[in-house]
């Protein structure tokens, strides 16, 4: 049986670093979700892996946090396991 991408090793810390980037910006989901025009529902399956975000959406969350997208990526790389 296939696994969904957002249940891979290498996306579980996407999650973590959407909420780390709201978290440090002072949002709430809700402010996030208006910023982004979603509702907060769809910040919170963001967060918790119920929703996989696509690069064009992280590039978005992140400029919606005030981070710029490549220093947030590097971010995820970090601590990913990716090599």
């Amino acid at each position: 049986m296939p696994t969904k991408a957002q249940n891979l090793r290498e996306y579980r810390r996407v999650p973590e670093v959407l909420r780390q980037l709201r978290e440090e910006a002072g949002l709430t989901q809700r402010d996030l979700g208006a910023l982004l025009k979603k509702p907060q529902s769809w910040i919170y399956n963001c967060e918790s892996s119920n929703r996989r975000v696509d690069i064009a959406e992280f590039a978005r969350w992140s400029c919606a946090c005030g981070v710029d997208p490549v220093k947030a990526f590097r971010l995820y790389l970090k601590n990913s396991g990716i090599n």
